[in-house]
């Protein structure tokens, strides 16, 4: 077994703190995990090398974005998933009703409880959360220029990132291929869930199953920056039924055609810019995980 340790997963005192403390943790239940603390840009070619050499359980610790990068090496082969989730919000663990503290997700580990899960995939890229087009990626790339601009933290960055989207508001000009039929929106946004996302109600953002083979696909469309607070509240008071400006598809794959060349997508909160069209497919069962004992979902 290999841990693959986000070195940013806090400060530089407090990674090291963490690597000790889950060798300790590995160490009481008899096991020798080998651990390496890999910056974000070095992530993904040191989960491609683990994939590549003989370990049989791969574990990611670190938030949703060190989870999917090491996901996106794991899924398809015949390794195995596990989780120990340091990050910040951990999406993807939580809807596995996995332990969020470090001594359980340990021993969720040692126990060695193995379910088979889906992926998403856009243009050959791996999401094990969501993807989206419009307003969020937009965030999340002004967010490090205003970063390096205005010299600050993450937060801050976001929240000037954030005020800069909603004043200029962009709207998509979309082509949506869905279940044979073709659908033409203007929206501000487009998300794509891996599996079905809980849209109402105190529940809203969560999924009940990461197995069911399917795509969510969320969009709006003729609505302004009022419409989008109005579908929010609706969304929160359980009404997003009653909205003529929501809409909402059950998909095994979809197209997703921008008139520019180029369109920015998000997937798990990184964001790169791809060539459209766009092909969202589900790839059911195709990633190994370490669960509880209690089934999925």
């Amino acid at each position: 077994m290999i841990v693959i340790l986000n070195a940013h997963a806090g400060t530089a005192g407090k990674s090291r703190n963490l690597q000790s403390r889950i060798t300790e943790l590995f160490g009481a239940a008899g096991l020798n995990a080998e651990i390496i603390s890999v910056g974000r840009k070095e992530m993904s070619a040191a989960a491609k090398r683990a994939v590549a050499e003989n370990h049989e359980t791969i574990v990611a610790a670190g938030g949703d974005g060190t989870v999917n990068t090491v996901a996106a090496e794991v899924a398809g082969t015949e390794k195995i998933l596990g989780v120990l989730p340091v990050g910040t919000l951990n999406h993807f663990a939580k809807d596995l009703h996995l332990p969020l503290d470090l001594e359980g997700a340990v021993r969720t580990i040692v126990e060695r409880n193995i379910a088979s899960v889906d992926v998403g995939e856009v243009n050959g890229r791996v999401f094990v959360n969501n993807s989206s087009l419009g307003i969020y990626p937009h965030i999340v790339h002004r967010r490090a220029v205003e970063q390096m601009r205005l010299r600050i933290g993450k937060r801050p960055a976001y929240v000037w990132a954030t005020m800069h989207a909603f004043r200029r508001f962009p709207f998509l000009d979309l082509r949506l291929e869905v279940e044979g039929k073709t659908l033409k929106r203007q929206t501000p946004f487009l998300f794509v869930g891996n599996n079905e996302y809980e849209m109402t109600g105190f529940r809203i953002g969560a999924r009940r199953r990461l197995d069911a083979g399917k795509l969510g696909l969320y969009l709006t469309h003729r609505v302004g920056r009022w419409g989008m607070i109005r579908v929010a509240l609706r969304a929160l008071l359980g009404h997003l039924n009653q909205e003529k400006d929501f809409e909402a598809y059950l998909v095994y794959e979809a197209f997703v055609e921008a008139p520019r060349h180029l369109i920015l997508v998000a997937t798990d909160g990184e964001v790169k810019w791809m060539e459209s069209p766009l092909h969202y497919r589900s790839r059911r069962s195709d990633l190994r995980v370490i669960v509880r004992r209690n089934p999925v979902g």
